[in-house]
């Protein structure tokens, strides 16, 4: 897991994300001078990777514009020197970079650009179909829309229930392996593509659908409610970080009330799916005490008589019994 020098935890989330839901795939860690992330795993240079057989170096970051930082591009390519391939969640495709095109042809080493749809998708359609889909939306980006999706899978498929995690997203196509990273899918797009990514299936067949954004964050709420339309969802759960005190990246823009936040995701969602309902919220309590965020799920579940649940530290058993 390479982290540059990011200058928060956030800024290494895919990395984080891999580590966390497929910890036997990762060697370690590294980073640069001032790098303000830690993934709680080993620290690690090239040449030790390669020594213990890393097979690909994953630049896993995320920054605003996904851009590549010109002063990593000698660690990009000393990787591929030792015999790695490189794969990268970013906006920018490594293709593009000159020097890395050029050392890439040189060595007979794969870029791997995993934000970047391979394949055609059509405009949506809202037609309806058969299966049942499950989306996370949520108050903020970064709030845990992943996670919590990956946990419900997880429940379900413990319990013989036939589900599948549908990656929008690049940290959950690194993890999953498949999916289309709906940020990078032109506009016209997004919905056809959420289509195509939870296609028809059995009738008692869960997809369950990696969240993005928020329909209330001026940056991506473009991209939230394509995934709304195009998911046709019949399941909706909320997800929320408390001690937000403003969105992502906009300081000026305060957070939506929960109940705001639901209303306006029901009434979007059911312009595809009219039976569209929330069966359960999940907050990332991380940021509080263990007595704290307990006594907020149990709060919040009387106040909207769901079931609420931290995704990552309580688990999802609740939201699964719901569904």
């Amino acid at each position: 897991m390479f982290l540059g020098d990011v200058p928060d935890q956030l800024g290494a989330k895919t990395a984080q994300g891999i580590v966390d839901w497929r910890p036997d795939w990762c060697l370690g860690q590294m980073r640069l001078p001032n790098c303000q992330a830690d993934l709680g795993i080993k620290d690690i240079s090239i040449e030790e990777a390669a020594k213990n057989g890393a097979k690909t170096m994953v630049i896993g970051i995320v920054n605003s514009g996904g851009f590549l930082p010109e002063h990593w591009i000698k660690s990009v390519i000393e990787a591929m020197e030792a015999g790695m391939d490189i794969a990268s969640g970013l906006h920018i495709r490594l293709s593009s970079i000159p020097e890395l095109e050029q050392a890439a042809d040189q060595l007979g080493r794969n870029l791997y650009d995993v934000r970047h749809p391979s394949e055609d998708v059509p405009t949506g359609k809202g037609t309806p179909r058969t299966g049942k889909r499950l989306l996370a939306v949520g108050t903020d980006c970064s709030v845990g829309k992943m996670y919590t999706t990956l946990a419900i899978e997880k429940e379900m498929k413990a319990r013989g229930i036939k589900s599948d995690f549908r990656a929008t997203g690049q940290t959950g196509i690194f993890i999953a392996g498949t999916g289309i990273s709906i940020d990078a899918v032109v506009a016209d797009f997004i919905s056809g593509a959420v289509e195509v990514l939870s296609p028809e299936n059995d009738d008692d067949h869960w997809d369950i659908i990696e969240g993005q954004g928020s329909l209330f964050h001026p940056s991506f709420a473009g991209v939230s409610l394509g995934l709304l339309h195009g998911a046709q969802a019949d399941a909706l759960i909320l997800c929320h970080e408390p001690t937000r005190k403003h969105m992502r990246g906009i300081p000026h823009q305060p957070l939506p009330d929960l109940k705001e936040c639901m209303e306006l995701n029901l009434v979007t969602a059911r312009l595809t799916n009219k039976n569209a309902r929330f069966v359960g919220i999940s907050v990332n309590t991380s940021g509080l005490s263990v007595e704290e965020g307990d006594k907020l799920l149990k709060d919040l579940e009387a106040e909207f008589e769901l079931p609420c649940v931290d995704a990552y530290r309580t688990g999802v058993a609740s939201i699964v019994d719901a569904l």
